[in-house]
């Protein structure tokens, strides 16, 4: 299966936001993507946090959704909108949900999650508190796709801050999943120190394809984002990868493959704990 990780710089106006990401996807499309994945906060880079609270729309209905599902519908892709504001249930006006919204090829949402782990950070000069704004999931998520090569990949969702944590993806191994996705704004500081490595370890010790599609680059409210979005194969191999700036990474994720690595290191049948 061909996947692809949309690489973007996300400015402050969701319309902009959108046309970008459009064109990003109608190039995996024509590559042959089967499945594209969006980065987080795709859809906006607010100048403040709280920018989030007035673009917050129910999960099933609003502009950002309903152009995930029309987008998904014509360019015939499994879209995986990296993230975009849900309101909270019951309303809680001062936070939303950074939710990651899963659409099939006829534009229906087969898959909403909440991300489970927020970001803080503090090193004297920046400061990120992502719980200032943000009400954080509860439950991991999977769906099932099936590719055009008849292989039905089982693919666990996750969020940025998440891949700190190897217990979700443990638990999606668990539960049988062969794909994982990461959608992701990484800091540049904390990006450039382990973004990779953390992506290949995930990969290698729950032998499982990683697409990650990141934020890359300078953005309109000045931040930096690291970007690097990459495919990475089962055995910890980097497929694929775009740098910075907003790109298209293709990669081909092979099932057979996959199988062999499984059978030739059997190590998920050998936890103990």
């Amino acid at each position: 299966m061909k996947v692809a990780a949309i690489q973007m710089v996300s400015g402050t106006q969701v319309e902009p936001n959108l046309r970008a990401a459009h064109a990003l996807l109608a190039e995996a499309a024509a590559a042959g993507a089967e499945l594209a994945l969006l980065p987080e906060y795709f859809c906006v880079m607010g100048r403040r946090d709280t920018d989030k609270l007035a673009l917050q729309e129910p999960l099933g209905h609003g502009p950002i959704q309903g152009w995930l599902a029309a987008t998904a519908r014509e360019l015939g892709l499994w879209i995986v909108g990296g993230t975009l504001p849900l309101a909270c249930e019951p309303r809680d006006a001062g936070h939303v949900r950074n939710a990651s919204l899963a659409f099939n090829p006829q534009g229906e949402r087969v898959a909403c999650y909440d991300k489970i782990h927020l970001f803080r950070f503090h090193d004297g000069s920046r400061l990120y508190d992502e719980a200032a704004v943000l009400l954080r999931g509860t439950r991991p998520t999977l769906f099932d796709l099936p590719s055009r090569d008849g292989h039905r990949w089982r693919v666990g969702m996750s969020v940025c801050y998440d891949l700190r944590f190897p217990e979700l993806y443990r638990a999606y191994a668990a539960e049988g999943a062969d794909l994982l996705l990461v959608p992701s704004a990484f800091t540049h500081v904390t990006g450039q120190a382990h973004w990779e490595v953390l992506l290949r370890a995930r990969a290698i010790e729950n032998l499982a394809g990683v697409v990650a599609a990141a934020q890359g680059g300078t953005h309109e409210n000045g931040r930096r984002t690291w970007g690097q979005s990459m495919a990475v194969d089962p055995w910890g191999q980097v497929l694929a990868l775009q740098a910075e700036g907003a790109g298209v990474v293709l990669a081909e994720l092979d099932p057979a493959a996959l199988a062999a690595r499984r059978q030739q290191l059997p190590a998920l049948s050998h936890r103990v704990l």
